[in-house]
């Protein structure tokens, strides 16, 4: 594989997207391979099915070894499921007014770190803020003279049983190097953010399948993060449980459907599976999804609650996902229920400009930035 390109493996909650690329003109990127699978997926901060999933990064891999030629190193996207984020205030003081340096980044780095246990393991930090002697907030205070630095610090930290899920299969591909962990949130929120939105704090919503991440997002790093089991595919699942219909007819008909839409009053749709019809009234189907999408709303705002850290009534949600993709309207419904602005986000790539892309081309991003250092 060229030196300038990056293999990387992006795990959502119903489908893995294996992809080797490099960097295009203009920040756009130059996709060499392509492999998505579907596998049973995580939830509570377990996999579902764990030959399932071992099985699908397998194939993932496999394919990837064969349609780019000398793969040495893997990137792995780590679900919001499998990460807890710990926040760090530490401050170091110094004899005398001097110039920060990055060593003193680091020594302060050093001084926050949670040490790692049997149960989690940190796979990278990010800075949110640095405070000087003078009350100035910088991202980057290097070059800048203080007798003192302030910094908050954000540690990402994965779950050890997953990471031995991922070595134990990677063990088995011998031309495979190294796997280098990335938080998938992390990613996101870097490369989907424009900084002076991160420096000023934005909300994130990643609306997947199974599994949704809210964060809070702060300079290079993020003051909350909270994923729980509810997407699309409970959306789904509610409309089969109060129509009685399979659950392959009910996402049929979740992506029929567009919650702004003003059809006439008798309006119907159908659908044939297995030899059979399905027909309901369009504003049945119409109302069962907003009450499916009512049920997201209410964990959004219990991570609303939770988060107490900054006042951030004013900022909007900035929502991407395959979960806001496959339900048209839902940004609107979203909005109204929550009484907040809501803006879907998606990469600014030509071909790739859609929300469901968000996850792997940040992971691409992220990896491919990790590479340069």
């Amino acid at each position: 594989m060229r030196s300038n390109c990056v293999a990387v493996l992006d795990i959502r909650s119903s489908e893995m997207t294996a992809l080797v690329g490099e960097r295009g003109v203009n920040n756009t990127f130059i996709i060499k391979s392509k492999y998505t699978c579907t596998y049973d997926g995580y939830a509570e901060g377990e996999l579902i099915d764990a030959e399932s999933f071992k099985n699908a990064v397998a194939e993932a891999v496999k394919s990837t070894l064969s349609a780019a030629a000398n793969v040495k190193n893997f990137f792995v996207g780590v679900p919001g499921e499998f990460l807890r984020l710990v926040n760090c205030d530490k401050i170091l003081s110094f004899s005398s007014a001097k110039k920060i340096n990055s060593g003193d980044l680091a020594v302060l780095k050093d001084a926050c770190a949670p040490a790692n246990d049997e149960k989690w393991q940190t796979i990278r930090h990010g800075s949110l803020y640095y405070v000087l002697s003078d009350k100035r907030k910088l991202i980057n205070p290097v070059g800048s003279v203080s007798d003192s630095l302030q910094g908050k610090c954000c540690f990402y930290r994965c779950k050890v049983s997953f990471i031995e899920i991922l070595k134990s299969i990677f063990s088995s591909f011998k031309e495979i190097s190294s796997v280098n962990l990335i938080p998938s949130v992390y990613a996101e929120a870097n490369y989907l953010i424009e900084p002076e939105k991160r420096d000023e704090c934005a909300v994130l919503f990643d609306f997947g399948y199974i599994s949704s991440t809210y964060s809070v997002v702060c300079g290079n790093g993020l003051l909350y993060s909270e994923s729980f089991s509810v997407g699309v595919g409970h959306v789904a699942f509610y409309l089969m449980t109060e129509l009685d219909i399979p659950f392959e007819v009910a996402q049929t008909f979740l992506s029929m459907i567009n919650l702004n839409a003003k059809e006439k009053l008798n309006s119907v749709e159908e659908c044939r599976y297995g030899g059979e019809n399905y027909s309901f009234p369009t504003s049945v189907l119409r109302d069962l999804i907003r009450e499916g999408l009512d049920g997201v709303c209410e964990t959004i705002d219990e991570c609303r609650r939770n988060f107490t850290g900054r006042n951030i009534d004013g900022k909007p949600i900035l929502v991407t996902g395959e979960g806001i993709k496959v339900i048209r309207g839902a940004a609107e419904h979203l909005s109204g229920r929550l009484v907040k602005g809501v803006e879907v986000i998606a990469p600014k790539v030509p071909y790739y400009d859609k929300p469901h892309f968000s996850s792997v081309l940040s992971l691409l991003d992220a990896a491919l930035n990790d590479s340069n250092k």
